[in-house]
């Protein structure tokens, strides 16, 4: 797989664009299930989870037509051959739970083993089966060694019903979603998650002849309808690679522009620059980011669902904030175990204590300096390359595989802002 090398780079400056959203794509394409009709998803990113899932969509017996040129993915699931879906891709992707939804609304039974994906924390999926079993599904888990920890949904026919997440959850609201759309009758989802992912999957599905409605709100209901037809659909911008270009150009004090951003969906974000001194403007061409004077000040973060701070930043805006002046913390509410990156920023000379479990120290101000890192998981691995352009000396990443799970071409988008950046073998 090889490393990402990273050396001390002058101000970023130019203009960067933003592929398409890696967490929106995924279960877009899981949706394409739904549907004998054919499917085109345009504005797909580069990405390995992206390739992870069109080997599901195939295994189930759909025909996917990649045309990574034009960034686009045509589906034609006319005749599903299966409804297990196999070990060996949903252990390399969390995502593959969601074509649960689909195969158990379309065939009436899905199987699959538990998902793996990056190892931020635990990430049950018992909301997922709670809400497929308010959809009327019988749920058996089989979670001894001998199964391997598979779970099985089966229905005869799917009902509508009323679902109460008890905490918001991304994956159990699409998974949810997507099955209503198919079941006879009535269904509302409270406390769901309010994610733009969310609501890009509701207007796809809703092309494909949905009755969808709330999406992006606490409440959703969905109308279930007999059948669905094909669609065309676009992918929105990714939100967090959005948010790492903006970050990359405030810890090389630069002057970056990102295009093809929403940027209604970082505000968290660019309040927290603002507050540290980084100037962020809409302008025609895109977002600007720069930074015109030599003093930032530390701000406090803490990790929320939709709208709030975005756990996927997490990781590089704590990177940002060991290089400004003055102490500042990050408190994660999202998942448990999403501070193994200060391990390897601690040994780029951080200084950052973790207290209390989910409470991260950050002194500020450090001069980091270029070492052999990890990348632990996806966001991680950004962090560190974030962390690589500030740093005095060298800094060597290894297990690159996780940021190329989330980001298409980074190190030809860090190049071209002038970034000291390269790939080894």
């Amino acid at each position: 797989m090889g490393t990402i090398l990273v050396g001390k780079s002058r101000p970023l400056r130019g203009e960067v664009g933003v592929d398409g959203s890696k967490n929106a794509v995924l279960p877009l394409l899981a949706a394409t299930l739904l549907t004998e009709e054919v499917c085109e998803i345009a504005d797909v990113p580069e990405l390995n989870d992206v390739d992870v899932m069109c080997k599901l969509l195939r295994s189930f017996g759909a025909v996917v037509e990649e045309d990574k040129r034009a960034k686009s993915i045509k589906v034609i699931a006319k005749t599903l051959t299966a409804n297990e879906a196999p070990c060996a891709l949903v252990k390399q992707m969390r995502a593959s739970i969601l074509a649960m939804g689909p195969l158990l609304a379309r065939t009436g039974r899905a199987k699959a083993p538990l998902p793996g994906g990056c190892a931020i924390g635990k990430r049950p999926i018992d909301l997922h089966l709670k809400g497929f079993r308010a959809l009327g599904a019988d749920i058996e888990s089989m979670e001894d060694e001998r199964s391997y920890g598979y779970v099985e949904a089966v229905a005869a026919k799917l009902a509508g019903g009323e679902i109460y997440l008890d905490t918001r959850s991304v994956g159990a609201t699409e998974n949810i979603v997507m099955a209503a759309a198919l079941s006879e009758g009535n269904t509302i989802i409270e406390n769901a998650a309010q994610e733009p992912e969310i609501v890009d999957l509701a207007n796809f599905l809703n092309k494909m002849g949905a009755k969808i409605k709330g999406a992006g709100t606490d409440v959703i209901k969905i109308e279930g309808v007999k059948r669905l037809h094909g669609a065309n659909h676009a992918v929105i911008p990714d939100r967090i690679e959005a948010a790492t270009f903006m970050l990359a150009a405030a810890i090389t004090k630069g002057d970056v522009t990102v295009t093809n951003m929403l940027s209604d969906h970082v505000k968290p974000v660019i309040a927290k620059l603002r507050e540290c001194g980084v100037n962020v403007e809409d302008t025609e061409r895109g977002t600007r980011v720069r930074v015109t004077g030599e003093f930032l000040s530390a701000t406090n973060i803490k990790t929320l669902p939709y709208p709030g701070f975005p756990t996927d930043i997490q990781p590089q805006f704590m990177t940002f904030l060991s290089t400004v002046s003055g102490p500042s913390s990050v408190v994660e509410t999202v998942f448990e175990n999403r501070f193994m990156h200060v391990k390897e920023l601690n040994r780029m000379n951080a200084g950052i204590t973790v207290t209390e479990g989910r409470k991260a120290i950050i002194p500020g101000g450090r001069v980091l300096r270029g070492n052999q890192v990890k990348a632990t998981d996806l966001r991680a691995g950004a962090a560190l390359l974030l962390a690589g352009l500030a740093a005095e000396r060298e800094t060597e990443i290894s297990d690159i595989y996780h940021i190329d799970r989330g980001y298409s071409n980074i190190v030809e988008k860090f190049s071209s802002l002038g970034a000291n950046i390269k790939r080894s073998p």
